[in-house]
């Protein structure tokens, strides 16, 4: 399981229908809200 960055939700990774890549990394997301929001300001979640 992974955590959503912007809500913290658990996020099944091999059901997950949003992910993003950043810096090489795969995140996973609970909804499509979520991912957007990550996508405008990805450096903003990754500091929590």
């Amino acid at each position: 399981m992974s955590i959503d960055p912007v809500c913290g939700m658990r996020v099944d990774e091999r059901s997950a229908k949003h992910q993003s890549q950043y810096g090489g990394v795969t995140y996973y997301f609970c909804s499509r809200i979520c991912k957007d929001r990550f996508d405008k300001e990805p450096t903003k979640y990754l500091k929590k």
